[in-house]
C-alpha cells in the first residue's frame, strides 16, 4: 500500500502477527481482508515462548509506530494474543490457528479465557478473515472514508445473500415463492 499523493509506502495501521510462518496459510486471510478495504499492515513472525523478549517489545512498541490494531494467530497453547494484550494499549484480536490436534480447539479456549482487565477479542478457529474485518470495523470508528467502505461490503454481502436466495426459491418452488429479495 502506499500512502495516497506521495507513492511512497503507507505506514501500518494494523500488525498481523502469528507464532509460527506455519501459522501463515490461516493468517494470509487476515491479510486479503485488510488489503480489500487498502489498510495497510505489516506481517510478522513474533513467538511467545520461543523469543518473549521480542514478543513484549513488539506488543510495548505497537501503538508508538502508529499501529490501531494486532491480529495476532497462534495454536496450541496459544498465549500470543493474551501475552500481547497484556503490554499493549492496543485492541488485541486472536486467532486460534487448528493445528493436527485437537482442531484448534485447545486454542480457542486459550486465547477466549483471558483474566478481567485483559480482554482479546477472539473469532472462530482459523477465522483469520474474521479479524481482518474486525480490525477494520476497529478503525472505520474514527475514520469516516472507511465507515462508508465497510457499509458498502456490507450491502454486497446483503446483495449476495439475497441473490442466493431468489436462485434456491426459483430452483426448488418455482418463481412464485415468498422471498426477501423478489
Amino acid at each position: 500500500m502506499t500512502s495516497p499523493g506521495t507513492g511512497s509506502p503507507a505506514a501500518p495501521l494494523v500488525g498481523i502477527v502469528m507464532g509460527s510462518d506455519s501459522d501463515w496459510p490461516v493468517m494470509e486471510a487476515a491479510a486479503k481482508a485488510l488489503d480489500e478495504f487498502e489498510i495497510p499492515y505489516e506481517v510478522d513472525v513474533v513467538s511467545a515462548h520461543r523469543m518473549p523478549r521480542e514478543m513484549i517489545a513488539y506488543g510495548e512498541e505497537a501503538a508508538g509506530r502508529g499501529l490501531k490494531a494486532i491480529v495476532a494467530g497462534a495454536g496450541g497453547a496459544a498465549h500470543l494474543p493474551g501475552m500481547l494484550a497484556s503490554v499493549t494499549p492496543l485492541p488485541v484480536i486472536g486467532v486460534p490457528v487448528p493445528l493436527k490436534y485437537l482442531d484448534g480447539m485447545d486454542s480457542l479456549l486459550s486465547i477466549v479465557q483471558m483474566p478481567a482487565g485483559v480482554p482479546v477479542a477472539t473469532v472462530s478457529v482459523g477465522g483469520a478473515r474474521n479479524a481482518g474485518l474486525l480490525a477494520a470495523r476497529i478503525l472505520a470508528a474514527s475514520d469516516p472514508a472507511l465507515q462508508e467502505r465497510m457499509r458498502e461490503f456490507l450491502q454486497e454481502l446483503n446483495d449476495q445473500a439475497t441473490e442466493k436466495g431468489k436462485r434456491l426459491r426459483s430452483k426448488i418452488q418455482g418463481s412464485d415463492s415468498f422471498g426477501f429479495g423478489k
